[in-house]
């Protein structure tokens, strides 16, 4: 048949046919232009097919995260208003006077580098780093996935073709959802007024931001004055920065607990089967719904479910203590208590991109016991002060569990006990501890009570370095597990 005879979907299935096969020269405009019988934009196609196409020429088998960083800022710069000189005058003195607040409301020292006024543009480029290791197991599954059931729908006679073409299968997959979450970022870049407004660490270590247009956004119907409004934002920005500067350990852990969430995801094969079964290259918008609806994602598994509870606890712990630090380092500010509650509820609904960012990767990163954590943080300021307190976060033990955010006594308790040199009150866990060294060693339990923290190494091994022997003995002299001990501080003491 003449290539003139051919119809528009015959066309297309050649155009289709040349890619998988691996041709990868130049696609005839001319052809490109009898597709519009097929109502397929031949620009569109164009762009597409040169992309496909550059999967069987290039060298890079994993996703290109390119496309998400175009996106991104190509949305986040369509209404930038950039930074004007008076904005980043205005936050410059605001983060200044933070600074000196946070000094007398936390231990925890300043930044290396001072605090800055940004651009959405600037603020997408600094985080999407972190956005893409985030989603780099969610990409991953729905690229495998794509790939799987593209190849259960197509005809017999295109086996064959389907078969060799996994890797470009795959850069489909990988590049509609690298697109998406770039889309997703764009619009984050939008809503969001500093570097910890999501709650979890995307800015570069040690920074700390605000981004002018956004804060205005967020200022215009609150009716509080804008100095006032800088100053409550400067300083929780500036103590989220702080906190995870400090505790070094602290980014890797949260990082980690997502990913863990992440890496149990799964693509629903069902729906997405149905989708490949109906899609129609003329309307790629039902394939970009289904990414960012979440339809793709099936129900959570239990393991999920419980890496989904561990981070909500981790993130509310966190956001708990930022919470007790501003308020505390922003008393002198008559709006500080509505400012803080309207920041509350910002967090606790969540923006449009937000919610987006959320059915796309299978996460919501919002910490739904954030008024539970604040109430613990600010009974344990009351009960052992800012520098007892503050100590919690030096080692990854020393944090308070899911436990202490329901039942904050015990964990005063310990603390309080510490801090005033006397032994720490045996609690299930140092009896249970107790029972296994004992079954061990053949002695009896009272017996191996006291030589538990020894043993431990790790929860309960300081019980006895804070103070005296538990059973009203002398305390022993120093061992080589004790040569770290700086004495008797709340920070030495590992609350279980």
């Amino acid at each position: 048949m003449a290539d003139d005879d051919r119809n528009p979907e015959e066309e297309f299935q050649e155009l289709m046919r040349r890619l998988l096969s691996g041709e990868t020269g130049a696609i005839d405009p001319e052809q490109l232009s009898r597709l519009s019988g097929m109502q397929i934009d031949p620009a569109m196609l164009q762009a597409v097919m040169n992309q496909l196409q550059g999967a069987f020429a290039g060298s890079q088998d994993g996703i290109d995260w390119s496309l998400a960083e175009r996106q991104a800022l190509h949305i986040a710069n369509q209404d930038d208003h950039g930074v004007s000189t008076g904005q980043r005058t205005d936050l410059d003195q605001a983060f200044a006077l933070a600074g000196l607040w946070l000094g007398e409301a936390t231990t925890i020292s300043d930044l290396p580098h001072p605090a800055r006024a940004v651009t959405r543009g600037a603020w997408v480029a600094a985080t999407l780093p972190i956005w893409q290791e985030l989603a780099e197991p969610v990409a991953t599954s729905i690229a495998d996935a794509l790939t799987d059931a593209l190849g259960q729908q197509a005809p017999d006679d295109m086996q064959d073709l389907i078969a060799g073409a996994g890797r470009l299968m795959r850069t489909v997959g990988g590049s509609l959802f690298a697109t998406q979450l770039g889309h997703v970022v764009g619009r984050l870049s939008t809503e969001v007024v500093g570097g910890g407004d999501v709650g979890i660490p995307v800015m570069p270590d040690g920074e700390a931001a605000i981004l002018p247009q956004n804060f205005a956004d967020f200022g215009r119907d609150l009716e509080i004055p804008d100095d006032q409004l800088a100053l409550y934002l400067a300083t929780r920005e500036l103590a989220h920065a702080r906190l995870f500067r400090h505790a070094r350990w602290l980014r890797l852990h949260v990082i980690s607990q997502v990913r863990d969430f992440a890496h149990g995801i799964r693509v629903d094969t069902d729906a997405l089967e149905e989708l490949a079964s109906r899609f129609d290259p003329s309307q790629p918008e039902e394939l970009r719904n289904a990414l960012e609806s979440g339809a793709l994602l099936p129900a959570r598994s239990e393991e999920q479910s419980a890496a989904l509870a561990r981070l909500e606890n981790l993130l509310a712990t966190i956001e708990g203590w930022v919470d007790v630090v501003t308020e505390d380092a922003t008393s002198r500010l008559p709006s500080a208590v509505r400012i803080a509650e309207a920041v509350r509820r910002r967090r606790a609904v969540g923006g449009p991109a937000e919610q987006a960012l959320g059915s796309l990767v299978g996460l919501e990163l919002r910490p739904r016991r954030m008024r539970e954590a604040t109430a613990m943080w600010r009974a344990v300021t009351d009960a052992v002060g800012v520098s007892g307190r503050d100590a919690l976060w030096d080692y990854p033990d020393l944090m308070p569990s899911a436990e202490d955010i329901d039942d904050p006594a015990g964990l005063i308790a310990r603390l309080s006990a510490a801090s005033r040199g006397e032994s720490v009150p045996a609690d299930a866990m140092d009896d249970a501890l107790a029972q296994l060294i004992a079954e061990e060693t053949g002695t009896s339990t009272a017996e191996a009570t006291p030589a538990a923290p020894e043993t431990s190494g790790s929860e309960t091994e300081t019980g006895d370095q804070a103070g005296a022997d538990p059973r009203g003995a002398a305390s022993p002299a120093p061992t080589d597990d004790d040569s770290d001990d700086d004495g008797a501080t709340p920070g030495d003491q590992r609350p279980v």
